[in-house]
């Protein structure tokens, strides 16, 4: 791998035994299941890498959005998990730091160059269209004026993202559940990022527990995933105090969790993604921005982290040379061969490459990208967002209770 230069201030991500990658395989290694995983993840090794003990049953539980920086930061209302902060290791997740992204990640123990899930939205090479994976919906012109509309992607989920997740992995022998809201129970995100459990409706973040504590009746493996604290996040902002009472609900659950497994239990804590306040004084508009938008045909990926999709014929290092005098500061600018060289994908299979954006942008410190043409004033506008390579954004928690 050829490394891109990186300030002080942002870090590559990984996808080995120090990832957020590495923790699916390492629980089915505490539970003695050998899997090696696409990229060469053994099970066996990673549990012993992250330093856990053998079990008969293994609760893996996903906070979505709880970087380790926000945890350290606004631990005041996390008295149970912060009780766990001293033994804790923080692991890198994905680029870029975003739910779908590192979901797939996570799922997969292997890289989003091989599940082709590269950031909120895409571009779908077989339509051109704007492929948004949480919700497997579709812009077919995205950039026509007025209200925006979508209709369900195409993609069958198990052609887009083709890797065997470890869940399926398990499956065979293993009892493998997991508790969720109805409405992901058939989604086109849960088919190609999280496919293998036993799918068990519960609404509520408790009703998730009490399914959980059900399922532990037997050996096996439980994922517990917490949508709520990054909804929180993106609306209120991670400093706000709507956020810190969302952390406060989701340790209490936690900390009941814990107190109602059956002895033995191996629960593991973890996250996605962190989040950082946005600032609006730096923030770009490519729809006004002359030098942003000149022989781009679409954006993709999120405000911390666009994929910039260059016109045809267009040449992408003319397009990269006007986006880093732009955006100055603001943001790291490279081009796709060079971020794919970095590793910052992982290995990129032939048929996720065409969905790689042509130029990879990513933000520091408070900096966002956006298109008034793609996203609405509320997108535009939200406090909390992540994507990018920050370590608050990059970052994530390995808490353990056993």
């Amino acid at each position: 791998m050829t490394p891109v230069p990186l300030p002080d201030d942002l870090v590559a991500p990984s996808y080995g035994s120090d990832s957020l990658a590495a923790v699916l395989p390492a629980a089915a290694g505490a539970l003695g299941v050998d899997v090696t995983t696409s990229t060469g993840l053994r099970s066996i090794d990673c549990a012993a890498a992250l330093g856990l003990p053998g079990a008969r049953r293994v609760v893996v539980v996903l906070v979505d959005g709880l970087g380790m920086h926000n945890l350290a930061e606004r631990g005041g209302h996390a008295p149970f998990l912060r009780r766990l902060l001293p033994d804790a290791r923080s692991l890198l997740t994905s680029f870029p730091s975003t739910t779908a992204t590192a979901l797939a990640t996570f799922a997969t123990g292997t890289s989003p160059g091989l599940t082709g899930m590269l950031g909120y939205t895409q571009r779908n090479p077989a339509t051109g269209g704007l492929a948004t994976m949480v919700s497997w919906n579709e812009q077919s012109d995205p950039y026509r004026p007025g209200p925006k509309t979508s209709a369900p992607l195409r993609t069958d989920p198990a052609d887009l993202q083709r890797e065997p997740t470890v869940f399926e992995a398990l499956g065979a022998g293993v009892s493998v559940v997991a508790p969720g809201p109805a409405k992901f129970a058939d989604s086109g995100m849960t088919r190609a990022a999280l496919r293998g459990p036993r799918y068990v409706v519960a609404e509520s973040f408790a009703d998730r527990v009490d399914a959980t504590l059900r399922a532990l009746r037997e050996d096996g493996l439980v994922y517990l995933y917490q949508s709520e604290v990054d909804s929180v996040g993106h609306k209120h902002g991670p400093d706000s105090w709507q956020w810190g009472d969302a952390l406060e609900s989701t340790d209490a659950e936690l900390r009941r969790l814990v107190a109602s497994v059956p002895a033995g239990t191996l629960v593991l804590v973890t996250a996605d993604h962190g989040q950082v306040t946005t600032d609006m004084t730096h923030q770009h508009d490519v729809a006004v921005e002359p030098e942003l938008d000149r022989d781009v045909a679409l954006l993709g990926g999120e405000p911390r982290m666009t994929h910039v999709y260059a016109a045809p014929g267009a040449d992408p290092a003319a397009i990269a040379t006007r986006w880093a005098g732009a955006l100055g500061d603001d943001a790291v600018v490279v081009l796709r061969d060079a971020a794919i060289d970095a590793g910052w994908l992982g290995p990129v299979a032939d048929h996720v490459l065409p969905a790689v954006g042509d130029v990879l942008v990513a933000t520091r410190g408070t900096a966002t990208v956006v298109d008034s043409r793609l996203h609405s004033e509320n997108a535009r506008r939200m406090p909390g967002v992540h994507g990018s390579l920050t370590p608050t954004e990059m970052l994530v928690p390995l808490l353990v209770s056993y």
